[in-house]
């Protein structure tokens, strides 16, 4: 018989072994410690969010479920069945939708096209100005912090005062007849009212974007521009191959937010032009003119429409973009083949080795 030895640290001292050496823990011990911390992480993550979600429910889940319970009943009045009047507000289910497809459908769209309309609009001419004024506030030169804090004060305006100050500069004897020098009166209806609005708006919320991206652009590095001007990139394209693509990330927050707020635009058209100009009004101003006749059922009906309008924008929005929303994290992802082939590799020289 031949005696037959096996080295220490093999595959044959039990469990324990591994190829290349013992001391190592075994596989599943180590799974199960990887489980236990991604367990804990995510218990610990869902205390901190926890008061997040609890304000959410109360602000916004809350409200918006008691919306949609008013949008199934109708108004206060005469009851067709009886012919008494009712004091309770009578139960007609999905009465008040088919009303506004229906009966109601003219003046719903007219809003509804309004309010995409302005949005489309101010917001786009808002995001070129915007990044015009962070490029300005981001130069070095005498009077800069004059600049900034002249730039970013129609932002700090309130919409009521903004509403109000412009509403004088439309005015029939205005100054924007005066520059103009033709009598256009503004606030009747008519596409002008629209103008009228969108320089409104744009004024006031332009430094909103500017705001947002002059933060993006004073995280990127000077020695990006100063590499890029050595290879001998010019302004324009600095501009498009470096500012652009590096201060992405908050110009579409910037946008996002100004979207969700351009949705539900009530203030400034309603003091600035009036109530009820068809011209003018969004889906806000004809829930809130429904809400004012006592009618809180077709009111409610516009208010949940309006809100699946913003939450599908905001749910395109961020599943079309979302990755660009906040930027790579922690670089390129490697592909999962080469992991698992490099880790096959190490492993046969460790047994080579061996």
């Amino acid at each position: 018989m031949v005696d037959t030895k096996i080295p220490p640290g093999t595959a044959a001292d039990g469990p324990t072994g591994t190829a290349g050496g013992g001391g190592a823990a075994p596989a599943p011990v180590k799974a199960s410690k990887r489980a236990w911390a991604t367990a804990a992480s995510g218990r610990t993550a869902a205390l901190l969010v926890s008061p997040t979600l609890l304000v959410l429910t109360v602000v916004v889940l809350y409200p918006t479920i008691m919306a949609f319970k008013e949008s199934l009943y109708g108004a206060k009045g005469l009851d067709p069945e009886t012919g008494f009047i009712s004091d309770t507000e009578p139960f007609v289910g999905l009465q008040n939708y088919a009303d506004i497809f229906g009966e109601a459908g003219d003046r719903f769209w007219n809003a509804f096209w309004n309010t995409t309309f302005f949005t489309v609009t101010t917001v786009g001419l808002e995001t070129l100005i915007g990044v015009a004024m962070a490029l300005i506030m981001h130069r070095a030169f005498s009077g800069r912090a004059l600049i900034r804090a002249s730039i970013l004060i129609p932002w700090a305006v309130p919409t009521a005062i903004s509403g109000l100050l412009w509403r004088w500069i439309f005015n029939s004897d205005g100054i924007a007849n005066a520059l103009i020098g033709n009598q256009v009166l503004w606030t009747t209806e008519g596409f002008h009212a629209k103008v009228a609005v969108i320089i409104a708006e744009v004024w006031k919320t332009s430094p909103f974007i500017g705001l947002l991206v002059l933060a993006g652009l004073q995280v990127i590095p000077k020695e990006v521009y100063e590499a890029a001007r050595l290879d001998g990139a010019g302004p324009l394209a600095q501009f498009w191959r470096i500012t652009l693509p590096l201060v992405k990330p908050a110009l579409l927050v910037a946008v996002l937010f100004r979207c969700l707020d351009a949705l539900r635009m009530f203030d400034l058209p309603y003091l600035l032009i009036g109530a009820q100009k068809n011209s003018v009004e969004t889906l806000s101003m004809l829930a809130q003119n429904e809400a004012s006749n006592v009618r809180f059922g077709p009111a409610a009906a516009y208010a949940v429409l309006l809100f699946l309008y913003v939450f599908l924008i905001a749910l395109g929005f961020v599943r079309l973009l979302g990755a660009d929303l906040v930027g790579d994290v922690g670089g390129p992802a490697r592909p999962k083949g080469k992991s698992r082939l490099r880790r096959g590799s190490i492993r046969n020289s460790a047994e080579v080795s061996a």
